[in-house]
């Protein structure tokens, strides 16, 4: 076991609720492969506790926090800067301490993009995002500047519409409508199918050779996905987003390159306990 020092780095995630991350086995397993003098601690933080949570930070030092559900949007009024992506994005999922100031950056944007690149080039593909919350802004980002038609489709129209007219999205429609939409590739952003056996997806709206990404982690094979399978089209879980923003989120504070292999067999082990 490392011992803490005043001198270890804290880092850390902060979400509500806080038991289903596997960031801190991810982080702590790349730390001891790189040799670093550093934690990581999952922080349950309520919304009505943001704000306080955020103040911790600044006063405990704490190098870097991950930013989850739902506090990816809430967070930017309480931070110094932001990047420019996820001033573009307009969510953060990581802020990082630099000098006396918090940052904020989005690397869902990045862990998406190589996600998904296990698979498929996105330039040129009709991409459907489900959902419009902090996850989905990444996605549609990420996938507009990597030269995809992007299609919101949101439970509500409004928040579909305002996204796609920020964010460059070409069209939107209601999560009902995914039978009607042609696409190469579908993204889940929504948290439907965390914990339990349901999908945002009928069956019959799934399509042989296409793309499914849920970012869903939990369980791995989600519902979605194995209707996906069962359709033809090639199914590609949660797990390796997670993974490519964790190992950006450790590269922007420690600027060494992160042990993706070592993070996902992190992440598998963590799904075993």
């Amino acid at each position: 076991m490392s011992v803490t020092t005043a001198q270890t780095e804290v880092c850390g995630i902060v979400l509500h609720p806080a038991g289903h991350t596997r960031s801190p086995a991810m982080h702590k397993a790349a730390y001891a492969a790189l040799g670093l003098d550093a934690t990581y601690h999952a922080f349950d933080v309520r919304p009505d506790s943001l704000a306080a949570a955020i103040a911790g930070v600044r006063a405990l030092g704490l190098r870097q926090i991950a930013v989850s559900i739902p506090h990816k949007e809430a967070v930017l009024k309480h931070l110094d800067h932001l990047d420019e992506t996820a001033e573009a994005i307009g969510a953060v999922n990581t802020v990082t301490r630099v000098g006396d100031d918090l940052v904020g950056s989005n690397t869902d944007y990045t862990g998406a993009l190589q996600a998904l690149r296990r698979l498929v080039e996105p330039s040129g593909t009709q991409a459907v995002v489900l959902g419009a919350g902090g996850a989905a802004r990444a996605v549609v980002r990420g996938l507009v500047d990597a030269g995809a038609q992007v299609c919101i489709l949101n439970r509500t129209q409004s928040r579909a519409d305002a996204l796609a007219s920020e964010l460059g999205a070409h069209d939107t429609g209601s999560l009902e409508v995914l039978g009607s939409r042609p696409y190469d590739i579908l993204v889940n952003t929504t948290s439907v199918g965390l914990g339990d056996d349901v999908s945002p997806v009928k069956p019959q709206d799934l399509r042989a050779d296409t793309v499914v990404m849920d970012a869903v982690y939990q369980p791995e094979t989600t519902r979605l996905l194995a209707d996906a399978a069962e359709a033809g089209a090639r199914p590609l879980g949660g797990k390796w987003m997670l993974v490519y923003q964790a190992a950006a989120q450790l590269e922007l504070w420690s600027g060494r390159t992160a042990p993706i292999d070592v993070m996902a067999q992190a992440f598998d082990r963590a799904g075993d306990v």
